[in-house]
């Protein structure tokens, strides 16, 4: 449980709910991505980010220490939030819970659907508009990361 961080499927769908944005276009899409990418340089961390509208790349940024690979882990968990529209931790840690085996349910292939932590679906109360993807740390700190700069931008909002 310790890859997992110890999270329930009822706290990882607390972390969605807590972060609905009041609107999602290319705008705040690009904001969000300059609070990630703040916080990404401020600590060094090896990072990619990417935010999507539907398909749409409209935000993304290899920070240095980042890596080549970390565009296929975040195409494969961005698979996953599109697909479920619920954060790659959420499914991660349901699947355990339910200890179902997810590809196997959902007919689809480890190899293009990744459910390890780093996608993060972002939300309005229209429902679900795009996804925040983070990849390069381990995927608990990546999860972590996503909601911090969703939390962080909200913030920044409300002035």
């Amino acid at each position: 449980m310790e890859t997992t961080g110890g999270f329930s499927s009822a706290e990882l769908l607390t972390h969605e709910s807590e972060c609905l944005l009041p609107v999602l276009g290319n705008k705040e899409a690009i904001e969000i991505g300059s609070v990630a990418m703040e916080i990404g340089l401020e600590r060094s961390l090896p990072i990619a980010i990417e935010i999507r509208i539907g398909d749409w790349v409209v935000f993304k940024a290899a920070l240095p220490g980042s890596k080549p690979e970390n565009d296929g882990w975040i195409n494969r968990k961005a698979n996953v939030v599109k697909f479920t529209k619920h954060s790659t931790m959420y499914e991660r840690v349901s699947s355990e819970e339910s200890q179902i085996n997810w590809h196997q349910k959902h007919g689809v292939e480890d190899a293009t659907h990744a459910i390890h932590g780093g996608g993060f679906p972002l939300n309005t109360e229209e429902g679900f508009k795009g996804t925040l993807l983070i990849s390069g740390l381990p995927q608990v700190e990546d999860h972590l990361l996503a909601v911090e700069i969703i939390k962080s931008y909200l913030q920044r909002l409300a002035g």
